[in-house]
């Protein structure tokens, strides 16, 4: 090796930020290794790596002894005191012993040493880099399909989507260009592990933002998410401004804006509920688009009973369950729906209740915004 070596380190260093002290520390401990590994490990070995020229010599610790038995561990008294007169029997000194073909070997492990090392780096910064867009969308290629897990191209690393976070239905195809949502990246061995999601609620949620700049800027706040990919999702939103209507917002002009969010899901329904302080109309508009006459909650159990008239009662639950499943997810609370003539059986027969009943009347107020609906 030579001094060509040293610029190169010193390359290495300013343009890729690797310690050139680190990168000599590690060609010396491969060096050491490539010793023993050639020439065996009997001697007491050390391998210096000059840090200036670049140079690499061996040097094999041995006794000072009068009369040598073995010339590997040993070494005779006067050939001792040519490289140091002050030395005396039994002391322990240093010999070159470098190997008239070890340079080869020298050169060929520092080579792999270096390109471990930038490999290494390289590895750290993606890693570092994808660590910081955790939680964001990322836009890659579609570029090779195992066992249904995706592999997204995503520049200088590849995204895996595993079967669990892909869009039940979608299609992909190698070439595909696609978004998803960086959810967790795992350092390995091999080098970062980014996994990503089309299926994730936080995706939703991210494409609303790209779309609705009032949710970007912070005006209006999503604050859940109820979620069966590639079928239907349903957000609540909350505006801090009174002048600015949340569920309008998230539509946009002629439902421009939660058009587009539809059509990157390939057309899974929407319903955007306006969020409500009171969990009783938080409720009733999480189950939109049907009516509610009442909602009677049990605050110690997060348990609301939710009435509706007898003609919604099926819309109200949805197809297997979806419409009331997803409003309990939203909401947080279990709910139980029944319809009006249920609940005024249930009550009885009885003047008193027949009293009750009038109170769940349709009101108005309770209804949700149109928008509400199916997007």
């Amino acid at each position: 090796m030579s001094n060509e070596l040293i610029q190169a380190l010193n390359e290495i260093e300013r343009e890729r930020g690797i310690p050139k002290l680190a990168l000599i520390e590690a060609i010396k401990s491969a060096l050491n290794t490539a010793y023993k590994k050639n020439f065996g490990t009997a001697q007491n070995v050390s391998v210096e790596f000059d840090e200036t020229s670049g140079d690499v010599h061996v040097y094999s610790q041995k006794k000072v002894v009068e009369v040598v038995e073995d010339p590997r561990l040993e070494v005779q008294l006067e050939e001792a005191r040519e490289l140091y007169p002050d030395c005396r029997l039994e002391d322990m000194i240093y010999v070159e012993a470098t190997p008239t073909n070890f340079g080869r070997i020298a050169a060929q492990t520092a080579k792999q040493v270096v390109i471990q090392k930038l490999r290494e780096a390289e590895r750290s910064l993606i890693y570092q880099e994808f660590r910081e867009r955790e939680g964001e969308i990322v836009t890659g290629t579609v570029q090779r399909i195992e066992a249904k897990t995706v592999y997204v191209n995503l520049g200088r690393t590849e995204g895996i989507m595993l079967p669990s976070d892909q869009i039940s239905g979608e299609r992909y195809e190698v070439g595909q260009r696609i978004k998803a949502y960086i959810y967790e990246v795992k350092e390995t061995p091999k080098g970062p592990n980014i996994f990503i999601s089309r299926s994730h609620p936080y995706f939703l949620k991210r494409l609303f933002e790209l779309e609705v700049p009032e949710i970007y800027d912070g005006v209006v706040e999503i604050r859940s998410i109820a979620r069966e990919a590639g079928s239907r999702s349903k957000i609540s939103v909350y505006s801090y401004d009174d002048k600015v209507d949340p569920v309008g917002a998230c539509v946009g002009p002629r439902g421009f804006r939660v058009q587009n969010v539809v059509s990157e899901l390939a057309g899974e329904k929407i319903d955007i509920i306006r969020y409500d302080k009171d969990p009783s109309r938080f409720i009733a508009n999480a189950l939109s688009p049907s009516k509610v006459l009442n909602v009677i909650p049990n605050e110690e159990e997060k348990v609301a009973r939710v009435i509706v008239p007898d003609y919604q009662l099926s819309l109200a639950i949805g197809k297997e369950g979806q419409n009331a499943r997803l409003a309990a997810k939203l909401t947080g609370w279990k709910v139980d729906i029944k319809n009006e003539s249920q609940y005024l059986a249930d009550l009885g027969e009885y003047e008193g209740d027949q009293e009750q009943a009038v109170e769940f009347q349709y009101d108005d107020d309770m209804e949700n915004d149109e928008y509400g609906q199916d997007a």
